[in-house]
């Protein structure tokens, strides 16, 4: 993943520094990208709308055959969404990290499409700069 490589680098390569500046709308997966950034290198230009929002999943679920085959799906499906959940909050503490939002927050809007203007996100502590 592109993001862990930002992660990587920045590690890796302290004295070099790699900034992220989002224009327009950083939906979905670039808010997932920007989290990779550490906090201070997050810029947004002026009118940039951010999205946070939960993972989405569709998916049918057949049970047919033996009824220990049928527990094993339901399971499998499950740890499926359970994993998905872990790996989803972990991106929402890394974007948040050094922020005045809270887990809680993000997890009380982020079902309904929490959109943040770069002024707010800027005030929340979410990004360095508007530009």
């Amino acid at each position: 993943m592109m993001g862990e490589d930002i992660r990587f680098h920045s590690e890796q390569e302290p004295n070099r520094r790699f900034v992220l500046l989002g224009k327009a709308a950083i939906y979905s997966a670039g808010a997932t990208f920007m989290s990779f950034f550490a906090r201070p290198n997050r810029y947004l230009t002026r009118g940039t709308r951010l999205m946070i929002h939960e993972r989405k999943l569709q998916a049918n679920v057949m049970l047919d055959g033996p009824l220990t085959a049928c527990i094993a799906n339901l399971k499998a499906k499950l740890n499926e969404i359970e994993h998905s959940i872990q790996i989803q909050n972990e991106g929402f503490e890394n974007l948040i990290a050094g922020s005045s939002v809270t887990m809680e927050q993000v997890l009380k809007r982020a079902p309904e499409n929490w959109y943040i203007e770069a002024n707010e996100a800027q005030s929340l502590g979410l990004i360095e700069g508007v530009i």
